[in-house]
């Protein structure tokens, strides 16, 4: 449903996820006009323009909308045409993944239809905004890309989608190489695209420490010169002996005045091995990131599977909540915002798992054995405002507005971007993250861009069950 251009659309009765008690058993009128919040009042008090959209919620949870900082776009949903799984390695996966990724070019139908599910299920479930990544090499050539570009117009006006020129092989092809390869050469090509926003690479990939640091001078300064953000896999280890290297991007941005005055963002994605950072390690990240525009995003879905092996040396596998970074305490204990994503679906680096960002949240509850509800306001901020701040297109701060100010910024306040999921059914913000409900609405710039409702029934009652 699109909202009148010049009397908007009112979303009645809601609930908001507001830490004080009071506010959040209140229901709420969010009136929106020009695609974003224009006044929030106490339900039954705003009266609409006759012209104006009403969306009656019933009573359901408005959160911010969801956001997937880190997903790749091409590789989802593949399990059924690749090799069995066997180890669970990430040389298995990358094994798997290659090969069953030299098909793409000769399906595009199925690339494309792959592609459009994962983002028509994504937004149905209240995501809005998305990093996707799509691949560049020498396997696929242009092919990811060319489909992402046109899936990313095609869904413009319904979620905005970042596309991510992503070299996942390496780009030195050798370890005595002294220039990159190939793999490079069609990454700058697809760099210089008028409608990618992102260029990234998995510098862990390449032969050796010295070739990765190369891939990251690389990645940077192809960022710069098209004006583009950059996202990294990196640090995707638990090995205590191994040096993080999020300490040499963090050089090289300081070398760099684009990183301080372009607005664009670096982010870093899976980073396994900050969760072993001491409180010093995290108290300098904490400094360097408050200068520079560095973002970290966990992939619990991925981390958890990938980092269960036990490594090389014969070290006994890692504790479940320790092979992915813990975000409500790091938040808690050293002020550092870690979103959280949705990555791979259903392939080899990522069997299981749902498109749901809901529901990552409420897998932190259990994962890193969470009771509180500041705790869980983090997890919340993590697959929506924090998501998106990573990705560069929210920054926090915002006009202030009616209920009263909250500081972590899950609650909309007047002059905000109006792009929301109402949970329905949900009758307090807190089941959002512990139980999230199938049935939603999602907002989009104040436009209703999807519903999602079950139909129910059962034996007993013998019809379909309101909600």
């Amino acid at each position: 449903m699109m909202a009148s251009p010049n009397f908007g659309i009112v979303i009645r009765n809601v609930r908001l996820p507001c830490a004080d008690h009071s506010e959040a058993n209140s229901a709420w009128d969010i009136a929106c006009l020009g695609g974003r919040v224009q006044s929030i009042t106490s339900s039954g008090s705003c009266i609409p323009h006759e012209e104006a959209a009403v969306i009656e919620a019933n009573g359901g949870v408005l959160v911010p909308s969801l956001c997937h900082s880190h997903i790749h776009l091409d590789k989802c949903f593949i399990l059924g045409q690749c090799d069995p799984l066997v180890t669970g390695s990430l040389p298995e996966a990358l094994r798997v993944t290659n090969k069953a990724k030299a098909e793409f070019p000769k399906d595009v139908n199925n690339l494309y239809a792959r592609a459009t599910y994962l983002i028509r299920e994504s937004v149905e479930s209240g995501v809005t905004a998305m990093r996707a990544f799509v691949e560049v090499d020498t396997t696929v050539g242009f092919t990811c890309l060319d489909m992402g570009l046109q899936l990313a117009k095609e869904w413009v006006e319904v979620c905005h989608i970042q596309i991510v020129a992503f070299a996942q092989e390496a780009l030195y092809e050798f370890a005595d190489s002294t220039e990159p390869g190939p793999n490079y050469n069609l990454l700058c090509d697809a760099a210089s695209r008028p409608d990618v926003s992102v260029v990234g690479s998995a510098p862990w990939v390449e032969p050796d420490r010295a070739h990765a640091l190369k891939n990251i001078e690389l990645i940077l300064s192809l960022a710069e010169k098209h004006d583009l953000h950059a996202d990294f896999h990196l640090d995707y280890n638990l090995d205590p002996d191994a040096v993080p290297m999020v300490w040499d991007v963090l050089q090289q941005m300081r070398q760099r005045s684009w990183c301080k005055i372009s607005g664009k963002r670096v982010t870093i994605g899976h980073a396994t091995r900050l969760g072993l950072f001491s409180g010093e390690e995290w108290a300098e990240l904490k400094r360097a990131t408050d200068i520079l525009p560095l973002e970290i995003v966990a992939l619990p879905q991925s981390d958890i599977y990938m980092m269960g092996r036990a490594d090389p040396s014969g070290r006994v596998p890692v504790p479940l909540a320790g092979r992915t970074i813990n975000a409500p305490q790091v938040y808690r204990d050293h002020g550092v915002r870690v979103a959280l994503s949705v990555n791979n679906v259903e392939n080899a680096f990522t069997p299981q798992g749902s498109l749901d960002p809901l529901t990552l949240a409420s897998l932190g509850v259990a994962l890193f054995q969470v009771g509180t509800e500041p705790d869980w306001r983090v997890l919340l901020r993590s697959v929506s405002t924090t998501s998106k701040e990573a990705i560069g297109i929210m920054h926090g701060g915002s006009v202030s507005g009616k209920p009263a100010d909250e500081g972590d910024g899950i609650v909309p306040r007047v002059g905000d971007p109006a792009d929301f999921v109402v949970v329905h059914g949900a009758r307090r913000w807190q089941s959002a993250v512990l139980s999230p409900g199938f049935d939603r609405t999602t907002f989009y710039k104040g436009n209703v861009v999807a519903r999602r409702r079950a139909q129910r029934w059962n034996a007993n009652t013998g019809g379909e069950i309101s909600n």
